[in-house]
């Protein structure tokens, strides 16, 4: 197929895309589009503006239509390749045909899987905490690993069930954040608030690297297009319904997010808000508008929720799919007889994801989530160059060889901007999997080679 006139193009062959899997295809492009909003309206914006407006002041739109132009051009990469190779597995079998290389390979879908556990176990903190303090005193502790535990049986129920989990709980989250617009609506239409706050930066910080560190917090909640990815084997017509699901779902989230920055900064003093753990419930109580606390904090628990839930699907499938591909000892890809999920995968997952969540706070293992991300994307955006010249039998959707050049460009841009900390973190996750990598190369023994053969240049898609 060749190149789109403009930057991207979506050409599709809704018959040609739907290939053989284990798994069942039973999403729909509607259920995509709220997986993908769902992931992408969570705890990032519920919890994170505080963290942003601590960069830059009242100025938090700026990093979110930052955050928003990187994540387009991944996006634009994601497209391609999910629509070209329509399999579980995202960038790691992406950087597998284009290089084969089977330690990279493992490494960059053994970093996927990480970010999903470190951040659902991001998630179940910021669900133990403050909003859940303001319901009931519980241990948090305890809260948490409840919490996992009950989104751990939800994923081995099944991905439909997942799914239209998620469905409902979309509804309820976008709610609350048409809440906080709706209260900001109120206040700015009565002549309160302060519009001009939108343009002041961080005095004590200077505008640029405010806007840049920032951008990293905004973009943590611009990632659900990569859990998606993993999706790949489960969606109906990939071809069609992936580039629909992807732009439709990312713009969605971005009109939201600008309205929401607006908002709080027009009812709340910035600082004020770079000090609070509850932002937007700080939103709604300062509106005068009457609606309960505890009302919206439920609403804000059920968001944290379902972004929980939806990394832990992302993660579990990443692992089926590293084993699928002789990456990880054979057991990640048994599945149940009837539901047909990847159990293994799953407890697993579940279980690395409360052990992580006894280590780290939000705002820390949301930051390494962006950095593992980042590496990924950077090699996503490499594959998709060296894969150009791959021709399949089906038609896809294609980009511009200059988005993915843009996009690894602004991606070196925000890799520069983490801490210390953070890339120690990172490389303490390299080093584990490097130790993985040998085990499973030791268990699996000859049939390694093969399986990883089979999904480089010479398997037939």
């Amino acid at each position: 197929m060749t190149e789109a006139a403009g930057a991207f193009s979506n050409v599709v062959d809704s018959d040609s895309a739907v290939l053989k899997t284990k798994l069942k295809r039973v999403v729909t492009t509607p259920l995509l589009f709220a997986f993908i909003v769902g992931d992408t309206l969570g705890a990032g914006i519920y919890t994170l503006v505080g963290t942003m407006s601590a960069d830059v002041g009242g100025v938090i739109w700026l990093p979110l239509l930052i955050a928003l132009v990187v994540a387009l051009l991944t996006a634009g990469t994601y497209a391609e390749l999910i629509t070209k190779y329509p399999h579980a597995g995202g960038a790691a079998r992406y950087v597998e045909r284009a290089f084969g290389i089977p330690f990279l390979s493992f490494m960059v879908g053994f970093l996927m899987m990480a970010s999903g556990i470190t951040t659902a176990a991001a998630l179940a903190n910021a669900f133990s905490g403050d909003y859940l303090g303001a319901l009931w005193p519980v241990n948090p502790l305890l809260a948490a690993i409840v919490f996992i535990a009950v989104l751990t049986l939800v994923n081995l129920r099944g991905v439909r069930e997942s799914l239209t989990a998620n469905l409902v709980a979309s509804v309820i989250e976008v709610s609350g954040l048409v809440i906080v617009i709706f209260c900001a609506a109120v206040v700015f239409g009565g002549g309160g608030g302060d519009p001009g706050r939108v343009f002041e930066f961080n005095s004590d910080v200077p505008p640029l690297q405010g806007a840049f560190a920032a951008s990293i917090v905004a973009f943590f909640s611009f990632l659900g297009f990569e859990a998606a990815a993993n999706m790949a084997e489960e969606v109906k017509n990939p071809s069609k319904s992936y580039p629909r699901a992807l732009f439709g779902a990312l713009l969605t989230a971005a009109l939201v997010y600008l309205l929401i920055a607006l908002g709080a900064v027009l009812v709340v003093e910035p600082a004020e808000l770079a000090e609070s753990s509850g932002p937007l419930l700080d939103v709604v109580a300062q509106s005068g508008v009457g609606i309960p606390e505890w009302l919206f904090s439920l609403i804000a628990l059920v968001a944290i929720a379902n972004g929980a839930l939806l990394f832990m699907v992302m993660a579990s499938r990443v692992a089926f799919g590293l084993a699928e591909d002789g990456l990880l000892p054979s057991a990640f890809g048994r599945v149940l007889p009837n539901r047909r999920t990847p159990w293994v995968s799953i407890l697993v997952v579940g279980g690395a994801t409360m052990v992580l969540s006894f280590l780290g706070d939000v705002g820390s293992l949301a930051e390494t989530t962006v950095l593992l991300l980042l590496l990924v994307f950077l090699t996503a955006n490499v594959s998709v160059l060296v894969l150009k010249k791959d021709k399949v039998e089906h038609s896809h959707f294609s980009v511009w060889r200059v988005v993915p050049v843009l996009a690894i460009i602004a991606s070196i841009v925000l890799l520069t901007q983490q801490t210390g900390m953070v890339w120690l973190g990172t490389a303490g996750y390299v080093v584990v999997g490097a130790v993985l990598f040998l085990i499973a190369r030791l268990t699996r023994g000859g049939s390694r080679g093969a399986t990883v053969a089979g999904i480089g240049r010479k398997r037939s898609d």
